[in-house]
């Protein structure tokens, strides 16, 4: 559990990557942004990577909330699918900046610790829809003339290509609008294909 002077560290670090890349993510700028020594910082996170892996942490939670969710969700694969989607784009509509930290590959080029935490995200986003088309395969509504591990893929990289683009746009376009004609394409494509 995070105090509340964690959570505002990395809420504030979170605006800081969003604004000015991760290059201008340094503990001089945190602290003025906070309006605390730098000194005070290290009374609750040893180093800037320490800030990033709770970051990290913190997504890592939410993947395994949603990832319960499904697993009581009374529902069929297809309206699972749009669920979890549905779910992400309104956290990310909410919270832009963080994108800035799950999509961002020169964060987690060179630090062994923190590529291993994004993979382990996406290990469990990857799992839980797996699972959900599996099951969908086996109550014979979800297609299974594709394995259910390159429905995933197309799943996962068409939404992340959205919400990249979403992103490198600067969020001037309506993600909410962009993501439901997205997961409807998607839909169509796990559904099983009647004549």
């Amino acid at each position: 559990m995070q105090t509340k002077r964690q959570s505002e560290i990395i809420e504030s670090a979170l605006e800081i990557i969003y604004t000015n890349g991760i290059q201008g993510f340094t503990m001089k700028n945190l602290a003025k942004k906070i309006g605390i020594s730098e000194p005070a910082i290290y009374r609750h996170f040893e180093s800037k990577i320490e800030i990033l892996i709770s970051i990290l942490n913190n997504f890592k939670e939410l993947a395994e909330m949603i990832s319960g969710l499904m697993e009581t969700y009374e529902d069929t694969a297809i309206e699972k699918i749009r669920f979890i989607f549905t779910k992400m784009i309104e956290i990310f509509t909410e919270t832009p900046s963080m994108l800035s930290v799950i999509f961002s590959e020169e964060i987690f080029k060179n630090e062994e610790i923190l590529k291993a935490k994004i993979f382990e995200i996406l290990n469990i986003h990857t799992q839980t829809i797996e699972d959900i088309l599996l099951k969908g395969q086996e109550e014979k509504n979800v297609r299974t003339d594709i394995d259910k591990e390159s429905l995933t893929l197309i799943a996962m990289g068409s939404f992340r290509l959205l919400v990249k683009k979403w992103d490198i746009k600067n969020n001037n376009s309506d993600l909410k609008i962009e993501g439901e004609k997205l997961i409807t394409v998607i839909n169509k494509i796990i559904e099983i294909q009647t004549k």
